[in-house]
């Protein structure tokens, strides 16, 4: 803030946009941007600001939320599919519907679901090609 202080201060006694600028090592953009700030709100306007964002653009309302994972507990042995049919036929036109993807994000969110293991299959070749080492088998072709 002190450093902003003083960049407003220079600016406010007449010395050029530019050459202050040049000096604190900002653009004129962010300047001009600082400098405006100033005018409008005050001293207050210097102090740094929360990067935040204001709002989540994708979040769901949270009375949406809490219907899903209302549904889910009621009935335990429900996925996302049957829960999105509810919301479907109970929010006839009131809301815009979930997909059944963000439904199960917020199930996994809270909780409520269980990721499935699945084993992972490997792919291996046929037995007569697998080599012990990779430098064998490509001696192996040079061979032929």
């Amino acid at each position: 803030m002190e450093e902003r202080l003083r960049f407003v201060a220079r600016v406010l006694d007449g010395e050029a946009m530019s050459e202050v600028c040049r000096e604190f090592g900002i653009s004129r953009k962010t300047g001009y941007k600082i400098f405006d700030r100033y005018k409008e709100h005050g001293l207050e306007a210097l102090s740094a600001r929360s990067r935040r964002p204001v709002r989540y653009a994708n979040q769901l309302p949270p009375q949406i939320e809490n219907l899903i994972v209302g549904f889910k507990r009621d009935k335990p042995h429900w996925g996302a599919r049957k829960i999105r049919e509810l919301l479907v036929r109970r929010l006839d036109g009131d809301f815009r519907i979930p997909a059944k993807s963000t439904i199960h994000a917020v199930l996994h969110r809270h909780g409520l679901v269980k990721p499935i293991g699945r084993a992972r299959h490997r792919a291996t070749g046929p037995r007569s090609r697998r080599a012990p080492r990779p430098t064998l088998l490509l001696a192996a072709r040079r061979s032929r």
